[in-house]
């Protein structure tokens, strides 16, 4: 039997009849049409999934739609500002070649915002540490670092 929930995605009021075995991710992808917030291996190993949930990163293939009712989530989508000037954590990923394939990059952006917002100055390893969860199958890890790191310093301005 379908059940009615109620959550902000993006800053936007949004509500639907789920069923009560529906993921987060598929009520994102599916529901929603919001399709930056990628499905990697569905068992919440590689990070692809990530957003943020009343203000933390989680991994949302993991979660019910119905554990999400009444949440705030922002996806990969809600964090550019509404001119389209992207978030400082996307400008950094573009440019110091973080992106790689681009399949990871949604997750890997949310979990990085997250991250420097714990921990304003993360060095390499506090960043490495960090984005355990999160895999990247190009193997381009080295970039992603560098990335956070100015993320983080462009962050604070």
């Amino acid at each position: 039997m379908p059940v009615r929930i109620s959550m902000t995605v993006n800053g936007k009021p949004v509500s639907a009849e789920v069923e009560p075995r529906t993921l987060l991710v598929n009520f994102i992808r599916d529901h929603l049409r919001l399709t930056g917030t990628h499905i990697g291996c569905d068992t919440a190993q590689c990070g692809a999934c990530t957003i943020h949930m009343n203000g933390a990163a989680v991994k949302c293939c993991n979660i019910l739609a119905v554990q999400a009712d009444g949440s705030e989530i922002v996806t990969i989508e809600g964090i550019a500002r509404s001119d389209g000037t992207m978030h400082p954590m996307q400008a950094a990923f573009r440019d110091h070649h973080g992106l790689q394939c681009g399949y990871c990059t949604p997750g890997m952006v949310m979990s990085a915002i997250d991250l420097v917002k714990r921990h304003p100055d993360p060095d390499d390893k506090k960043i490495r540490e960090e984005l355990d969860g999160n895999l990247c199958r190009c193997t381009g890890y080295h970039n992603i670092v560098k990335a956070v790191k100015a993320g983080a310093a462009a962050m604070k301005t």
